[in-house]
C-alpha cells in the first residue's frame, strides 16, 4: 500500500486524528458548521486513546468522533470506507447511543438534548440511490405535512463523497460551498489548490495538521494498520460471505429456508477464506475474521 494513500482522510483512523483530537477544535468546528450549515460557537472533544495495540489486534471497531456543541447539542461524526450491510442501522444505532447517554434512570427529559449524527461515506447507499445529491439532511416529518418536524432532537446527515464527484463533473454543484470543500479535503486534499486552501482557514488547518500527520513514521504505521483491518473487512465481504448467505436463501426455497441458509453461509464462508489467503492475508487475520481456529482454517486448505 502507497504511503500517500494511507494518509488520506477516508482512513478513518487519519480523519480521527485530524478531527477528534483534543486541540484541533477550531477545525472540527469548521467541518460541522459547514455540514450543518449554521455557526457553531463551541466544541468540546470526547477524546478517546486509540491504542496501537487495540489497532495491531484489530480489536478497534468505530473510530468515531464525538463532540460537544452550543447549548450541550451533542454530535457523532462516523467516516466509512467501506460499504456495511444495514448501514442505515448502524447510525440509528449510533446516535440512538449518543442521544440517551444523556440520561439516567429517575432523571427528567429535559436533560436529553439535541443529538446530530453525520455520516461520510465513501461509497453510496443502496436505499439512497434514486437521490442525486451527495449531501442529505434528514429528520423526523409526518407524512402528509412534510413541513412539520416531530421534534428537532433528531438530526441526521449523510454524505455520499461518490456522488459529489459525480455532481462536480456534471456542474451540478459548486465549490464555493463549503460543504463541498470539505467533502474534496476528505476525498483528496490535492484536489483543492493552493488558491482555495489560502482562503479556507479551517481547511487549510486541517491541511496542515494532515501534513504532520503524513510526516510521522509512527503516525504512518499506525494508519497502515488502520488500512489493513479496513481492506482485510473489505475482503470478507467481497470474497463470498456474504454472497454465501445468498445463495444459502435461495437454496432455502427448495429445501427450506434455515437448512439452505446454513448450507450456503458454510459453503461462502469457506470460499472467503481461500480467497483471503490467495490475496496474502495472514491465516492468523483470517482466523480472526471468520472466527474460526486455525487448525481450522488449516483443514479447509488440505481440502482444496
Amino acid at each position: 500500500m502507497e504511503e500517500d494513500k494511507a494518509m488520506l482522510p477516508t482512513n478513518d483512523y487519519v480523519f480521527q486524528r485530524i478531527f477528534g483530537k483534543v486541540g484541533n477544535e477550531e477545525i472540527t468546528k469548521g467541518l460541522i458548521s459547514a455540514i450543518i450549515k449554521r455557526e457553531v460557537k463551541k466544541v468540546e472533544l470526547d477524546e478517546s486513546p486509540i491504542l496501537e495495540k487495540d489497532l495491531r489486534d484489530d480489536k478497534v471497531g468505530v473510530l468515531d468522533v464525538k463532540a460537544r456543541l452550543d447549548d450541550d447539542q451533542l454530535c457523532n461524526i462516523e467516516m466509512q470506507l467501506v460499504q456495511k450491510t444495514n448501514i442505515e442501522k448502524r447510525i440509528m444505532f449510533y446516535w440512538s447511543k449518543l442521544y440517551s447517554g444523556e440520561i439516567k434512570e429517575g432523571d427528567d427529559y429535559n436533560e436529553l438534548h439535541k443529538t446530530i449524527a453525520i455520516l461520510i461515506a465513501d461509497f453510496e447507499l443502496d436505499n439512497l440511490k434514486p437521490i442525486e445529491k451527495f449531501h442529505t439532511k434528514w429528520e423526523i416529518r409526518e407524512e402528509e405535512y412534510s413541513k412539520i418536524v416531530l421534534t428537532e432532537v433528531l438530526e441526521l446527515h449523510i454524505i455520499e463523497l461518490p456522488k459529489l464527484i459525480e455532481q462536480l463533473n456534471k456542474n451540478h454543484t459548486s465549490k464555493k460551498d463549503k460543504v463541498v470543500l470539505w467533502s474534496l479535503f476528505i476525498t483528496n486534499p490535492k484536489e483543492l489548490g493552493e488558491k482555495i486552501m489560502s482562503e479556507n482557514e479551517d481547511i487549510k488547518k486541517a491541511n496542515e495538521e494532515l501534513e504532520k500527520i503524513s510526516a510521522d513514521k509512527h503516525e504512518q504505521y499506525l494508519a497502515h494498520l488502520r488500512q489493513k483491518h479496513i481492506m482485510d473487512t473489505k475482503a470478507v465481504e467481497e470474497y463470498g460471505y456474504l454472497k454465501g448467505k445468498k445463495e444459502g436463501r435461495e437454496e432455502g426455497k427448495a429445501e427450506g429456508e434455515a437448512i439452505g441458509e446454513a448450507r450456503g453461509e458454510a459453503r461462502g464462508k469457506k470460499e472467503m477464506i481461500k480467497s483471503m489467503l490467495k490475496k496474502g492475508i495472514s491465516i492468523e487475520v483470517v482466523a480472526d475474521i471468520s472466527k474460526l481456529s486455525i487448525e481450522e482454517i488449516e483443514k479447509i486448505i488440505k481440502e482444496s
